[in-house]
């Protein structure tokens, strides 16, 4: 299993300045996976949001979540990975809290639906055990 993770993760396009998921802890390959963050306090953007007192932005725990659905969704041993793989709508999104430097987010994703090159997705982030996001994610993509 832990090599299902490691090939998990590196399915994720996106550069080390934005990539917003560090380990996998579970991954149920196109149904759902747990995964986590550390705010390290060295992220460009935590100099300005907000100087003296650093919080994680709220848009980039949504883009956090959508980075957990993309590698849950792209590890389906039934479909092929799609192409381009972007998130493309959210719905009921709640931002409830944040997190400082040092601390963990904890990102809980579950596929609740496909529809050719669609993916839907239930979104959850926590900070020591208080949830700070919630959201309904879709993501979208080509046919390889």
């Amino acid at each position: 299993m832990h090599e299902t993770l490691v090939t998990a993760l590196q399915r994720l396009p996106h550069g080390p300045e934005f990539r917003f998921l560090d380990r996998l802890l579970s991954l149920d390959p196109g149904r759902s996976g747990v995964g986590e963050y550390t705010v390290r306090g060295d992220e460009p953007f935590l100099r300005g949001h907000f100087p003296g007192q650093p919080l994680f932005p709220g848009v980039l725990l949504i883009e956090a979540t959508a980075q957990l659905a993309g590698t849950v969704a792209q590890a389906d041993p039934a479909i092929a990975p799609l192409a381009d793989l972007k998130l493309t709508a959210l719905r009921s999104v709640k931002i409830l809290g944040s997190a400082k430097p040092g601390e963990v987010l904890r990102l809980e994703a579950t596929i609740t639906g496909r529809l050719g090159k669609l993916v839907q997705a239930q979104a959850k982030a926590t900070v020591r055990d208080q949830t700070v996001l919630t959201a309904e994610i879709t993501l979208s993509g080509d046919e390889a």
